[in-house]
């Protein structure tokens, strides 16, 4: 058990000094990682789509499944993109 209380997190000091002499803002790189978490959802999303379609497209849960895999991924995109949800 600790006896000292948590530290609150703080992000490397010399990663900012970098990004901030070269132009570059917090909310680009935030921007950015973003973007990459996006396309590997998509790239995944499509992949197991695929997989679902072609190996269980007897089953009745498949397409709900996907329907409902992808309003509730796209909503926490747009959320995550803009700050608002629709």
């Amino acid at each position: 058990m600790l006896s000292s209380p948590l530290q609150t997190f703080a992000p490397p000091v010399g990663l900012f000094n970098v990004l901030h002499s070269s132009g570059i803002s917090n909310g680009m790189v935030v921007e950015w990682v973003l973007y990459i978490v996006f396309t590997f959802w998509a790239l995944y999303t499509i992949v197991a789509i695929y997989h679902w379609v072609k190996y269980s497209h007897a089953s009745l849960v498949a397409f709900p499944a996907i329907a409902l895999h992808l309003f509730i991924s796209i909503a926490l995109i747009v959320y995550a993109f803009s700050g608002t949800l629709l």
